[in-house]
């Protein structure tokens, strides 16, 4: 009788418990991964985009208050997710701060074992070398030890790192490859420090300033103010400008898309670092900003200020100074507004556009040259609350006529003002008058102050360094081996056989003639044998 023995069942296996440190250091290695760290560059780049479609608040408030009053319902949920503060959000701030951690956690890392990489000795020579994927050996004149001498000093001068050992060499070069690797995502992490130490401590302004006014540097001066979160801007360098006149010259000899090109444009101005400075006068021009106390000030534009007049109907002046109409094409037709919150019985706005060269045909009025050939200002006149108590932000470039009526004329039709220089224009229903004196030019200013952007300039050109060695340097190692062979019978002498192999990390195209180049620096061969890589 046979009986079957059966097998005992082995227990389940157990798995070994990650616990609290385990996952830590499981999700460390995940983040500082270099995958990770690609996924969240890319991730940073999408993230940034929003930014470029979207306008921004620390940019433009006026722009984001018009997209939200052109978009009831789309943008305030764009604005509940920071679609308008993109750099300044939390989900943007969370993926730049896990880049840097990345970032940080995979190259420090890598540069340690990089140092010690490049103090050690080249490896040892293999035993095989015809197994390496570039092969080939020789056979020379010459004693063993003065083969292995000459290939040691050809292989130094071509900058290979040397280690003669056992009548064998070994050679390799490219360690600035690893270098270049490390110096660019070393670079990545300075400059995300720069850029965050920009945005916490600098600050950026834009003003638009009529020849004949002054600027100083104080927050009620900006027309838009981005300032840090760590800036103080009760003090901020208390310099100050003012702006002499412009220089603006327009293409007017050639014909076709070049007529009216601006081809000059400078400003000039008069600065102080402080109100008990002396004064010093400068030029601004594109390209060439003027430096003042750590801040830089940068000419981006130019436009016209037309000189307007406005009186109510108690015969008082309520409203006189250059008012800058911007310009909305290459003729520099111009938009603007005025705002007479002061004026009796009503408040009085006026919003139209500038034309340096005026024409009217049937496209309406428009301007055909952006210099001033034949200046006229048409406006359009409204009598209400300008709704500046509201607080909420208003552009000065435009009117808020929600809550006020366009004026008309004793015949119902709506009130439309032509005027020159020099002209005044009667507003109906005895509300005061409209005067266009004369015509000033302005200067579009923006004033910035980053602490770090020495540091961002030298991090960027590290990072296309250290690229550009990553790139371009070859890493190769080379092994020889020589060893003494029997000279044929009757021909005396010392004879030797050198076997060269090449071994290089990635493509190399060069690798052969490397090897052809041993070869040749071992001396005159009596005999070659060349072997197909393994």
């Amino acid at each position: 009788m046979t009986t079957t023995r059966e097998r005992p069942t082995s227990p389940a296996p157990t798995q070994p418990r990650l616990g609290a440190v385990g996952s830590f250091r499981f999700a460390w290695r995940q983040l500082t991964s270099m995958r990770t760290a690609l996924f969240l560059l890319l991730l940073l780049a999408v993230a940034a985009v929003p930014g470029s479609v979207l306008p921004q608040r620390g940019v433009n408030a006026g722009q984001v208050a018009t997209y939200l009053q052109e978009h009831p319902t789309s943008g305030p949920w764009i604005d509940r997710l920071g679609g308008f503060d993109v750099y300044s959000s939390v989900w943007f701030s969370a993926i730049y701060l896990l880049l840097f951690i990345s970032l940080v956690g995979c190259v420090l890392p890598r540069s340690r074992q990089h140092w010690h990489a490049v103090r050690a000795a080249p490896p040892r020579t293999p035993a095989r070398l015809d197994r390496l994927p570039v092969f080939d050996v020789v056979e020379v004149d010459d004693d063993q030890a003065a083969v292995l001498d000459r290939l040691a000093t050809a292989l130094r001068r071509r900058r290979f790192r040397v280690d003669v050992r056992d009548g064998a060499i070994s050679a390799e070069r490219g360690r600035l490859r690893e270098t270049g690797n490390l110096l660019f995502h070393l670079s990545l992490v300075v400059l995300l420090v720069a850029v965050a130490a920009g945005h916490l401590l600098g600050w950026r302004g834009d003003v638009v300033v009529p020849v004949g006014s002054s600027f100083s540097n104080a927050v009620p001066s900006y027309d838009s103010l981005d300032a840090g979160p760590w800036v103080d801007t009760e003090r901020l360098p208390p310099f100050s400008l003012d702006l002499e006149s412009m220089t603006v010259r327009f293409e007017e000899q050639q014909a076709g898309s070049q007529l009216g090109a601006p081809r000059e444009l400078r400003a000039r101005v008069t600065s102080r670092d402080d109100p008990d400075a002396p004064p010093r006068s400068s030029t601004i021009s594109v390209n060439h900003p003027l430096q003042l106390d750590g801040a830089k000030v940068f000419l981006l534009g130019n436009g016209y200020a037309p000189v307007i007049t406005v009186r109510d109907g108690t015969g008082a002046v309520v409203y006189s100074q250059p008012t800058p109409f911007v310009p909305q094409d290459g003729a520099y037709k111009s938009l603007g507004a005025v705002k007479a919150p002061g004026a009796s019985p009503q408040q009085l706005g006026l919003v139209g556009w500038f034309l340096p060269t005026a024409v009217i045909d049937d496209q309406g009025p428009r301007s055909i040259f952006p210099d001033l050939k034949n200046p006229a200002l048409t406006l359009t006149a409204y009598a209400g609350d300008l709704n500046l108590a509201s607080g909420a932000a208003q552009s000065v470039f435009t009117l808020d006529t929600s809550k006020m009526q366009q004026l008309r004329t004793p015949d119902g039709d709506l009130v439309r003002l032509l005027l020159a220089p020099g002209q005044t224009r009667q507003l109906p229903g005895g509300r005061g008058s409209v005067t266009f004196e004369r015509v000033e030019r302005f200067a579009g200013l923006s004033i910035r102050h980053d602490p770090a952007r020495g540091w961002a300039l030298g991090a960027a050109v590290a990072a296309m360094l250290g690229l550009a060695l990553s790139l371009f340097v070859p890493r190769r190692r080379v092994f020889v081996r020589v060893r003494a062979v029997q000279p044929a019978a009757g021909t005396g002498g010392g004879r030797t056989l050198v076997e060269v192999g090449g071994l290089s990390r990635g493509e190399d195209a060069g690798l052969e003639d490397e090897v052809a180049r041993v070869l040749t620096a071992a001396g005159t061969p009596t005999a070659a044998t060349e072997k197909e890589p393994a």
